[in-house]
């Protein structure tokens, strides 16, 4: 079953224009079908992150390196009401902007875990077991070079992650050589990777906590849920809810975006009509081949509710994550001085995050994954042999933006730490997907040999 994620595409939400951009006018021959073309391309989110966080680290390590700083500690102030907040621009978009990729996050754990893959323990048993070896192994290499109570311990959480847009546009660029049960491997465990990184930061990132803001944002929480079991439509309504969880929760001390998460899971997942009632309605109503607008008008709606708000969601927002918010955070938080790089490798929070991305995740994934298979837990998936399992735990290390986020909620006092932390994420990133593409190439050689034998037998005979 194909994910929201890999059904939909920026392009799906401009299909109600296709008019302008299939004209001969230059700005439609020049931008809007390059445009088009590029966004069909399933790496394309993950290349324009990596365009954000290369222009950050041109600009923060180029002669005008202090504009970029300026620009991202600027504050802006915002007072509507009794809500008011002034904050640096980089927190904007950490604590508010941030809020759609943990929504849309949301949104994808709630449809694995009604419709997709985490729905069938036995099918979800392999992804979930190797997802818990490749955070347990990376935390606990990091903890043994940063022991409880030294400088650099509260980051223990950083090695942990997994960069899903990353990790799917690396698998996009290696094309049909990855069976599509690796691929689906890979994504489940990066969604349950996302859930433990979510509890992490929920539970251990969590500073000054007021239970009075706290007990408001579940108050809020829980009308949501009443508004839903009573059919509100408005979607103002859960709108404005949404910003009072959110609102609540910052004020509370539990990391905002984690309202976005908190929604995403409430959103409903099954849809309010079957398609058969849409199909049935417009066999009627197309007998006399005319749609008046009173027709129109319910067969949009019968259409729309064919639909889970889930999967209208992610369609929607997904792209506007994928292709907006990841960029900017890291256009925001990619900016490091690499002056210090070689010293990654000598200090024990750089050393700590590149030996567990690299070295912790793909050992953890395997190990894990192996045992599993052996006790009869689980299966490996169709087509996918250990040597592959290896490589996507590979591919599994870029850690990037998550880890990123991750590193800043861990030394907030503490710039050193933060720039440390942040150049051996990107070193490490960039190590894990090199090293993953090969170990996957390597892996796939034999099976792309296989599927190539054929064709060439065929070629000889013709």
């Amino acid at each position: 079953m194909a994910t929201p994620r890999e059904r939909f595409r920026l392009d799906d939400l401009w299909r109600a224009g296709p008019v302008y951009s299939a004209s001969d006018k230059p700005l439609a021959r020049l931008v809007a079908r390059p445009v088009r073309e590029f966004l069909r391309v399933e790496a394309a989110g993950s290349i324009l992150l990596l365009i954000a966080a290369a222009t950050a680290l041109l600009w923060a390590n180029s002669p005008w390196a202090s504009s970029y700083d300026a620009l991202w500690h600027a504050h802006l102030t915002l007072d509507v009401g009794p809500l008011h907040l002034d904050e640096s621009l980089q927190h904007w978009v950490n604590d508010a902007l941030m809020v759609i990729f943990f929504f849309v996050v949301g949104l994808e754990i709630k449809y694995e875990l009604v419709n997709g893959d985490l729905r069938d323990p036995r099918t979800a048993a392999l992804p979930i077991v190797a997802a818990v070896g490749g955070m347990v192994v990376p935390a606990g290499i990091y903890l043994a070079l940063n022991p409880p109570g030294s400088a650099g311990s509260d980051g223990w959480g950083i090695p942990m992650a997994t960069d899903i847009a990353f990790a799917v546009g690396v698998l996009g660029i290696l094309g049909r050589r990855i069976p599509s049960a690796a691929r689906l491997f890979l994504l489940t465990l990066a969604i349950v990777d996302d859930i433990g990184a979510i509890l992490v930061i929920a539970v251990f990132y969590t500073s000054d906590l007021s239970l009075s803001w706290l007990a408001i944002a579940l108050g809020l929480l829980a009308a949501m849920v009443a508004a839903r079991l009573l059919r509100v439509w408005s979607t103002v309504v859960y709108a404005l809810l949404g910003i009072g969880v959110w609102f609540a929760l910052l004020e509370s001390g539990v990391h905002a975006t984690l309202a976005g998460v908190a929604i995403g899971l409430l959103a409903p997942a099954k849809p309010l009509l079957k398609e058969e009632v849409a199909r049935d309605y417009a066999g009627k109503a197309l007998r006399d081949h005319h749609l008046n607008p009173d027709e129109l008008a319910r067969l949009r709606f019968l259409l729309k509710e064919s639909v889970s708000v889930v999967e209208r969601l992610i369609s929607t927002l997904h792209p506007v994550s994928a292709y907006v918010v990841l960029p900017v955070f890291a256009l925001a938080n990619a900016g490091v001085e690499l002056g210090a790089i070689g010293e990654v490798f000598t200090e024990p929070v750089g050393l700590g995050i590149v030996l567990g991305l690299v070295l912790g995740k793909p050992v953890g994934i395997l190990v894990t994954s192996y045992l599993a298979v052996r006790l009869g837990i689980a299966k490996l998936p169709e087509d996918t042999s250990w040597p592959m399992v290896v490589g996507l735990g590979a591919v599994a290390g870029i850690g990037f933006t998550v880890s990123i986020f991750i590193a800043g909620l861990s030394f907030p006092g503490s710039d050193l730490l933060t720039e440390e932390a942040k150049i051996a994420i990107l070193l490490a990133s960039v190590i894990a997907a090199v090293l993953g593409v090969v170990l996957l190439l390597a892996s796939t050689r034999h099976r792309t040999s296989a599927h190539d034998e054929p064709e060439r037998h065929t070629d000889a005979h013709a």
